[in-house]
């Protein structure tokens, strides 16, 4: 990381919190609020973000698991995900949130009339929109994390909890 960290501070909370007081909590607002009123369900809504989080390189979004009544997705998932084209162990729905989620990153201008038919076989018109919210977060949020290094800077609570 090339940010200067002030000594005991945490860097997250350093940065997305004081150094940029105007607008970070506010980003912060947001970035949890994906997590906090989601209604996809888990396997949709992590197929979707890992697949932002492989695109960008985030260490921390890679290792993150978003933990649900207590449910996680099983360790494999991540490898599913990258192989959304091949893999058997997504659904039609997790496989259209990892593929939407790669295109939204990579090639949006090439999101065409027969992708948006087979999303809405699958998906309302309230979860294209609610996924697009998250999509965008995870991209801006993400990046921002792997571009400034703080993605290497983090511990999970998981993590810490255990150390």
């Amino acid at each position: 990381m090339f940010l200067e960290i002030p000594d005991g501070k945490d860097p997250i909370t350093y940065v997305w919190g004081e150094l940029v007081p105007g607008i970070g909590p506010a980003a912060s607002t947001l970035a949890m609020s994906v997590y906090e009123h989601s209604t996809l369900g888990l396997r949709e809504f992590e197929a979707a973000r890992l697949r932002i989080a492989q695109v960008n390189g985030c260490l921390f979004c890679q290792d993150w698991r978003t933990e649900r009544d207590g449910q996680k997705v099983e360790d494999t998932f991540d490898q599913a995900v990258q192989d959304w084209r091949t893999t058997r162990d997504l659904d039609d729905r997790a496989r259209l949130a990892a593929e939407y989620a790669e295109r939204y990153a990579l090639d949006h201008h090439g999101i065409d009339d027969g992708f948006w038919q087979r999303m809405r076989t699958h998906y309302t018109d309230r979860e294209i929109v609610e996924l697009s919210m998250c999509l965008g977060s995870w991209l801006a949020f993400g990046r921002l994390n792997r571009v400034l290094g703080l993605d290497a800077a983090c511990v999970l609570p998981s993590h810490a909890a255990q150390a």
